[in-house]
């Protein structure tokens, strides 16, 4: 019994020492995972094959990253305002019964001029005190009447009349007159006209509506100067403020200037467009605008388009690891400007998909 467990002890070591001798250098160069098929799948280790054909069909493309300092931003809510002196709004002075103007009641999107009669306001009196502008107004006439005939009288008798009687009858004609004339216009109809050049953004009137004094009726814009006003909490930050671009689009935007004082806890900020009329915008839009400040951070450009989210809601680009292998990376991301973004935490040197990565991201 003893021999036998002694052959059985030495075998075992034997065959210990042999499998111990073995090469395994060549399980490293073995694919992570095997691939099933010829079709996109997401791998155990949680990287994604893609053959070329279907990265062909889902139009992916890369970019090599490379690392820049550039501006660090901020994102700040505003909406669009208009500017001051290319816009204009038309109110009404007293309260009254609206009527057409000379080409009808303007609508919205219409041009019109810089004195243009947009409408008629018909001041609102009771039948009483029309009736007593009436009177006094035709009073005034008559008397108007009887000072120019005893005006013309007096310039009769130059001889016997002295001059300053003359010009003391001719004075009181010209204040009748005066005040018949002012008289007829407080009760005849206001005209509305437009205080600039440009497009009718709102109309706020009909034919026969009864409006009350400061009644916004008309507001006028020029869409090539429209303006952007943001709000900042941080007077650092106004003061700290460059140039900037609407959020999601490549549209620039000029700094123009930061309030000092504090309106309902924040700073206007007013920004202007570089190239007015490229990217369609209405009055009151809310914007989110993308602020470069003086300040600078280090990381890799990318395509707002590269970054996806993961199932743990972290946001991710997708690196082109192997020639049929995608990998994903995470990344904290730090907006550049309104297309795109600056990205810690990918090297340098690799390949980020910057087309299709919301399409490797949905691969199971």
């Amino acid at each position: 019994m003893n021999k036998l467990l002694a052959c059985l002890l030495a075998l075992w070591l034997n065959q210990a020492i042999a499998h111990g001798d073995e090469d395994h250098s060549g399980d490293a160069a073995k694919p992570a995972a095997a691939i099933a098929s010829d079709k996109p799948q997401r791998l155990p280790d949680g990287s994604v094959f893609v053959p070329k054909d279907a990265q062909r069909r889902l139009a992916i493309r890369t970019v090599v990253g490379a690392e820049k300092t550039v501006p660090r931003t901020v994102e700040l809510n505003g909406h669009v305002v208009m500017d001051p002196n290319a816009g204009g709004r038309v109110q009404a002075i007293q309260s009254g019964r609206i009527e057409p103007g000379p080409k009808g009641l303007p609508v919205a999107g219409m041009k019109v001029g810089k004195g243009q009669v947009l409408a008629y306001v018909v001041p609102a009196v009771s039948s009483v005190e029309r009736a007593n502008q009436r009177a006094e107004l035709a009073e005034l006439r008559v008397k108007a009447q009887q000072a120019e005939r005893q005006l013309n009288r007096l310039r009769e008798l130059t001889g016997t009349v002295s001059k300053k009687e003359v010009e003391a009858q001719a004075a009181e004609l010209a204040a009748l007159r005066q005040r018949a004339a002012a008289l007829g216009t407080a009760t005849g109809r206001e005209a509305l006209v437009a205080p600039v050049s440009g497009v009718i953004a709102a109309a706020r009137v009909v034919n026969g509506q009864v409006v009350e004094a400061r009644d916004v009726l008309f507001e006028i814009i020029d869409p090539a100067r429209l303006m952007i006003e943001a709000l900042a909490y941080d007077s650092k930050l106004v003061a700290g403020l460059a140039d900037a671009s609407l959020a999601g689009t490549k549209t620039p935007l000029a700094f123009v200037g930061g309030a000092s004082a504090f309106r309902d806890g924040a700073l206007p900020v007013l920004f202007r467009l570089k190239q007015g009329g490229d990217t369609p915008l209405a009055l009151g839009q809310a914007v989110k605008v993308i602020a470069q400040t003086r300040d600078t951070v280090k990381g890799v450009p990318l395509p707002a388009a590269s970054v996806v989210k993961n199932s743990a809601n972290e946001s991710i680009v997708w690196v082109h690891e192997r020639a049929e292998v995608f990998r994903a990376v995470p990344v904290q991301v730090t907006a550049l400007d309104g297309a795109n973004v600056v990205a810690t935490g990918v090297k340098p040197g690799v390949r980020v998909v910057t087309a299709g990565a919301t399409l490797i991201n949905q691969i199971r």
